[in-house]
Order: C-alpha cells, then structure tokens, then sequence
C-alpha cells in the first residue's frame, strides 16, 4: 500500500454521474453510509428498465446528504450550474452508454454519451478545479490482446467495438487533460460486474430470468467463453479506496518506453478485476444450483465484438491501496438470487 494512502474523507462532496445505475446506485449508497455528501446525476434514459432505476433511487433518495439532478451530460449548460452551486471535491463518472453488443447496432448513442458527455465532465472537472476525476473504462478495452492475465502495463490499441473504442477514447482523454490542465485522473477498467440490483442486459440477469420463466437462455462461444466475474461489492470497495489517493506525476516514467498504466502527467489506470477467470458454463451451473433449475440452453458462436477471455492483472490496485477483489461467484450468484427473488417477487 502507499505510504502516503489516504482514507475516505466524509467531510469531502462527491459528484456521482449514473447514480441510478448499476455501480452507480451501490457506491452512492456506500458513500452515504459512510456519511459522505453525494450529488447524484442521471438522465435516466431507457436503454433498460427505466422502474429499476427509479427502485435505485428512491433507496438513495431517503438519505438527507444525497441531492439528485436529472441531466444528460451532454447538456453542459446544466452540468456547469451544478459545478457553480456546490463546491464539488471529486467526481466519479460512472455514466455512459454500455453494452458492447448494443454498440454494433446503435453506434451514434455511444458518441454522445461517452465522448461528448465525457468531454462535458473533462470541461468542468478542469474550470472547477476538482480535486480528483476518477471514471469508469472497462476490460473490453483489452481487444484483441491474447496476452493474459490483462495489465494496465499492456498496449490496448485493437478494440474490437465501438464501446471498447469509446473507453479508450476516454482514457486518452484523461490524458491530455491531466498532463495540460494537471487535472488528477484515474481511470478503472471494471471486469464484467455482477451482484444484486444488476443490469437487465447482463448475462447473470437474462439468465437467471430467462430460466425461472422457462424460457432457453443464449450460450455464446458454446460455454466455452472465460469472465473474470467481479462482485458490485468489491467494485466498490476498490473506487471507494481510490477516490482520496489521486495519482501523482510519475517522476521516473520513461518518454522511450513509455508505459500505458501511468504517466509523467497525474494520470493512473487500474484494473478492478477478481483475478480467476471463470468458465461460462461454470457460472451457469452455479446459478441453476442457487435457483434449484436447469436451464434450456441455446449453444451459439462467439459474437460479434466480444472476446473470449477476460481476467485482471489487479496488481497495482493491490500496491497502491491495499485491495484484491475476492467475492467467489457461489457466495455472489447467491446474493443476486435472493435479491432476485425479493424484488420481483417470485
């Protein structure tokens, strides 16, 4: 761990966008329970089921420190007038447009929302002089790369769909602005999030939903695909350590070899991964178990824009702050499950 690693300061505000979704929802509610002041902003679009954002929401909405603002980020206007009422300290930008199959069919979607809107937050962060910017990018920013486990050390430059371009359109964009403004950045590559209060387009939500209403569900790659599965829990525990330690100018970095992970400039990137890739039809076979199902399956090629592994290098995560994600899918599948079960009453 750093020496110089900072706890979470509950005296600071903190700027959550998505906050009515998935990681959104849980590290706002996190924050609040740690008595932290949060700003929450989502534009609450229908990419999904708009009631289960709203379900989110009204949780967080209970707590007298949380202040929500229904804004798309691409209205700059707006963004600047809640920068000028509240002396923001760090913002985490959670929200985007996600789904990397959704990505091939509706391209224009993901300019907007996760460059232009990201420029927005870029723009603000900058002029209202925030303390730390730190955002989420994602596994599929790996690509083509074949050389396992994923590093943040490791060149990303062959995504393979228009989300993983978008992600690492993002981080290239940290850049500049940490290196010419010396805006702190961090940037965090999530490794296919699950847990409770998940997203409906995720596979262990179609799955389990698919086969408690006896319906087939799709296996891609014939089951033959590996997921460095990562619970919304240690998702957060990972951001939440990180908010308080922004990066610092690496003064050793080197201009001839220049590694991708980090920078002369104050810019990092992390890894939040579980490190132990899991076999989808392992996974499946833990949900049927916690449903007491089988399902029907559906054996499908691999699609396009996905890869065929994933699994995180998380070592500098462990270096800096002291964490390693460690939520084994059985105990995590469960907890989905129950939630499962209560939300929708089954």
């Amino acid at each position: 761990m750093r020496s110089d690693y900072k706890e979470l300061d509950n005296e600071k505000i903190y700027l959550v966008t998505g906050a009515a979704g998935f990681i959104g929802f849980h590290l706002s509610k996190r924050l609040l329970d740690e008595g932290c002041h949060v700003i929450g902003i989502d534009n609450l679009n229908d990419y999904y089921d708009v009631n289960l954002k709203k379900a989110r929401l009204e949780i967080i909405n209970k707590y007298d420190k949380f202040k929500f603002f229904k804004i798309d980020l691409q209205d700059k206007e707006f963004l600047e007038e809640i920068f000028k009422e509240h002396k923001i300290d760090i913002v985490v930008n959670l929200a985007a447009q996600a789904g990397v199959r959704y990505s091939i069919t509706n391209p224009d979607v993901y300019i907007q929302s996760n460059i232009v809107g990201f420029l927005n937050i870029l723009e603000v962060c900058r002029h209202y002089k925030v303390e730390h910017l730190v955002y989420a990018s994602s596994s599929s920013v790996y690509g083509m790369n074949e050389v396992m486990p994923f590093s943040v050390h490791h060149n990303v430059d062959h995504p393979i769909s228009l989300y993983a371009a978008t992600k690492k359109s993002n981080e290239l964009m940290a850049h500049t602005y940490s290196h010419l403004y010396n805006l702190p950045t961090t940037g965090l590559r999530f490794f296919t999030v699950y847990g409770p209060w998940g997203r409906p387009d995720m596979a262990l939500f179609l799955f389990t939903d698919a086969i408690m209403n006896d319906k087939p569900i799709k296996v891609f790659n014939h089951g033959k695909m590996k997921r460095d599965f990562t619970y919304i829990d240690d998702i957060v525990e990972g951001i939440v350590r990180l908010l308080n330690n922004p990066p610092k100018e690496n003064k050793e970095w080197d201009k001839i070899k220049a590694d991708p992970g980090t920078s002369s400039a104050p810019y990092k990137i992390y890894n939040i991964g579980n490190n132990k890739p899991v076999e989808l039809m392992e996974y499946i076979q833990t949900i049927e178990k916690h449903l007491g199902k089988e399902a029907k399956k559906e054996y499908l090629p691999l699609q396009d824009g996905d890869v065929p592994m994933t699994y995180a290098d998380v070592d500098d995560l462990i270096d800096d702050v002291g964490f390693k994600p460690d939520t084994s899918i059985n105990e995590g599948i469960s907890k989905f499950v129950e939630w499962y079960k209560e939300y929708y009453e089954v």
